[in-house]
């Protein structure tokens, strides 16, 4: 059970039924996650546009996918794991494809290096060293890579901690992260 108030519709204020609704013309429902940030528009309104902001970067959706089920399995998130690895699914990434990201893994050496950039990002907490640069840029990383990779490491861990803090109800297919 939810440790912060996942807000219902009849409950919301009216700028969190305005941003509720844009959610539901977008993907049909609102996601547990974005009921429990509902609860601070703002922060609902940040959420959402920093993840609409991103969806236009270099980035396609499978890769910023990719980064967030890596973030998911770095951070236990469980609520994480299950809604981007439906997203994923969703995009027709294969199951073992999944199971990868969620190690921070990939065949594909572009996503692989991003994924692992991403997971240094989480375990040193944002201080990389000149080492682990080298190595991004060694990969074929540019500097645009490299900053949206930050961007799109913060914008999960930012959901994750959301749905630590308040043990936020799956209501996704229920699967559990990588990381203890």
């Amino acid at each position: 059970m939810a440790r912060i108030t996942q807000v219902a519709d009849r409950d919301a204020t009216p700028e969190t039924a305005s941003l509720f609704e844009a959610i539901k013309k977008k993907i049909g429902m609102v996601p547990n996650l974005y009921r429990v940030a509902g609860n601070q528009p703002a922060a609902l309104a940040g959420l959402l546009g920093l993840n609409e902001a991103l969806a236009g970067g270099g980035f396609d959706a499978r890769t910023r996918e990719a980064i967030a089920l890596t973030v998911a399995g770095a951070n236990a998130c469980d609520y994480c794991a299950s809604a981007h690895a439906a997203i994923s699914s969703g995009l027709r990434v294969p199951p073992a494809t999944i199971e990868d990201h969620l190690a921070g893994q990939s065949d594909d050496p572009r996503t692989g290096a991003i994924l692992e950039f991403a997971t240094e990002i989480v375990e040193s907490r944002g201080k990389v060293s000149d080492g682990d640069i080298a190595k991004a840029r060694s990969a074929g990383l540019t500097e645009a890579d490299i900053v949206e990779t930050v961007a799109n490491v913060v914008a999960n861990i930012i959901t994750n901690y959301l749905n630590h803090v308040a043990e936020t109800d799956i209501d996704f297919p229920a699967r559990r992260a990588r990381a203890a």
